[in-house]
């Protein structure tokens, strides 16, 4: 009865902690050392030549697998002798919550699929407004849909997205998605 108990705690991620077992640990490390594989995998049909400043637009990749492979590499090593050692417990919330989860994806696919109609600055506004939502409810707050609090989360999002808008387009002749040709909506 023991051994089937043990055996099934070792197939889990999980220990009496809720942090995860170093063999799952090192599974990640090795992950992540997969992952900058693959980046450097494609960094390879990058084409190398110098570019301004004597960097090629193969640079950043390559630079981004050697980051991602030593921080694989520490967290196997990590794993290995001891495990993660100072991790505390994840704490949060032991399944999914659907609700904010729609929420903040409704936020993100509205604006992909209505930038080019309604313009950047109204397009990262309902994505923040959206966003919002989504992370309040996940937070158990109430009086969400308050118009007070709707107000609030339209003016930041209008607040945050203009000047990055005209900072781009209008500073950095960074052409986004605007509403109107003038380069100011």
């Amino acid at each position: 009865m023991t051994d089937a108990v043990s055996q099934a705690s070792a197939a889990s991620p999980l220990d009496e902690l809720s942090i995860p077992s170093p063999k799952w640990q090192a599974a990640v490390g090795v992950g992540v050392l997969a992952v900058a594989g693959v980046m450097a995998f494609g960094a390879i049909s990058i084409p190398g030549e110098s570019g301004y400043g004597g960097v090629g637009p193969n640079f950043l990749p390559w630079v981004c697998a050697a980051v991602l492979a030593l921080c694989g590499a520490l967290l196997i090593w990590e794993a290995v002798t001891g495990g993660y050692r100072q991790a505390s417990d994840p704490g949060g919330s032991k399944h999914a919550k659907l609700i904010p989860f729609a929420w903040v994806s409704a936020g993100l696919l509205l604006n992909a699929a209505l930038i080019t109609h309604i313009g950047f600055i109204f397009g990262c506004t309902m994505c923040y407004a959206l966003a919002v939502q989504g992370l309040r409810r996940a937070e158990g707050q109430t009086g969400l849909l308050a118009p007070r609090n709707l107000a609030i989360d339209v003016v930041t999002g209008l607040a945050i997205s203009a000047p990055v808008f005209w900072a781009f387009t209008q500073f950095l002749a960074i052409s986004l998605p605007g509403l109107t040709d003038t380069g100011w909506l």
